[in-house]
């Protein structure tokens, strides 16, 4: 079985329609990951603030709590990657999902192995986003007035206090800092930081701004102004001069 730092990874599943269920098990379960499930948005919610779970595949239409109302309120408490399973077609259901924080899409009907890779993909970014005190000195850092980027522990900091941000989020952040006040458009930004695993409404990068500046904002105000809007272009990281 896979692991990481030692303990198997475990993904939920979140579906209604219990042959989707069985068909995402078989085909995980393949890559060796230890597979739970929910059949509906309450009991999913529950589980998942209860269980550390590495991955989450969320789908959007369910009875009771839908995919949207059970990513807003566990986005409230961790950032657990998620992946949502949308029908086709629902385009406001999906960007929806970006702005209560939802790190990818894979639209219905889908072929179970790009499923699979998706979960790879995003699975090495959030393994990464898991802060591991290193025992040898950090070299890839970026220091800031007010915020921090320890980029070997994927670690970011505002005013001293840690930011807990969802591997999206991360790269994001981590990308538009790497270059100040060099102006990036929705496009590039969508080229450089979801790669070939997105290509959707640019208002998915506005979604992923505006909610990691109120991350940002919950503890440091001057960390959340760096992330600056260009009107009619696109974002920069704009350093604040003291």
């Amino acid at each position: 079985m896979l692991t990481y730092m030692g303990n198997p990874i475990k993904i939920l599943v979140v579906d209604d329609e219990a042959r989707i269920r069985r068909l995402l098990r078989m085909y995980l379960e393949r890559e060796d990951y230890e597979i739970d499930e929910a059949e509906n948005g309450d009991i999913a919610l529950t589980k998942a603030i209860e269980t550390d779970y590495d991955l989450i595949l969320l789908d959007i239409m369910m009875p009771g709590k839908d995919g949207i109302e059970v990513c807003r309120e566990l986005r409230e408490k961790k950032a657990t990657p998620i992946i949502m399973l949308t029908a086709k077609g629902e385009e406001v259901n999906r960007v929806q999902g970006f702005e209560v924080g939802t790190d990818d899409y894979i639209v219905k009907p889908f072929s179970p192995r790009e499923v699979v890779l998706r979960v790879k993909a995003l699975l090495r970014r959030s393994s990464s986003t898991t802060f591991v005190q290193s025992e040898t000195a950090t070299k890839d850092i970026i220091v800031f007035p007010h915020l921090t980027i320890d980029h070997d522990a994927h670690r970011v900091t505002a005013d001293g206090e840690e930011v807990s941000l969802t591997p999206k989020e991360y790269e994001l952040l981590y990308f538009l800092a790497k270059s100040p006040d060099k102006v990036f458009d929705r496009e590039q930004l969508l080229k450089e930081v979801w790669h070939y695993e997105f290509f959707g409404d640019p208002r998915t990068v506005d979604t992923h701004v505006k909610r990691l500046r109120e991350k940002l904002n919950r503890i440091s105000e001057n960390a959340a102004k760096m992330i600056t809007t260009v009107w009619g272009v696109g974002y920069k990281f704009e350093v604040i001069q003291e």
